[in-house]
């Protein structure tokens, strides 16, 4: 298929897989993959959280997010410890360990900067409305809402 023949679906695939891929390349020396990273970030930025709530953050499957989890707590990133009012629910909190490795991760700013530098804000706003709009219909459709 010519690239100009592409559906938005397909541009918008291809945009994520390769920003995707840039992530996994820089972060691979580190030893993550970029779910590992976000779990991080969202760990280095909002503090411990019990692991229902960081999958529903970050749109993870439970069994994805168990895996994950694992990984990171036999790596000694993070903890896993039980919430004090609710002993089935497991709280996250990065190790030192995990807080080292943050600070040592590059700025991942970068991939985002050459996707989007000199494109206008208002075709970047048109942009982000049209794909949510979008995305909330099929959500919808879909049962997801």
């Amino acid at each position: 298929m010519h690239n100009e023949h592409l559906t938005v679906g397909a541009w918008t695939k291809r945009c994520y897989f390769a920003g995707r891929a840039l992530m996994d390349a820089t972060l691979r020396p580190f030893g993550l993959g970029s779910t590992q990273w976000y779990v991080l970030w969202h760990l280095a930025n909002f503090g411990p959280t019990v692991q229902r709530d960081l999958g529903r953050a970050l749109e993870l499957e439970r069994a994805t997010l168990s895996g994950i989890i694992a990984t990171l707590v036999r790596k000694g990133l993070l903890q896993q410890t039980s919430d004090g009012e609710d002993q089935r629910q497991r709280l996250l909190t990065l190790t030192s360990s995990g807080k080292d490795l943050w600070r040592e991760l590059p700025d991942l700013s970068f991939i985002h900067q050459a996707a989007f530098d000199g494109i206008a804000e208002t075709d970047l706003a048109t942009t982000i409305r049209v794909l949510r709009l979008a995305t909330e219909r099929l959500q919808t459709l879909s049962g997801k809402a």
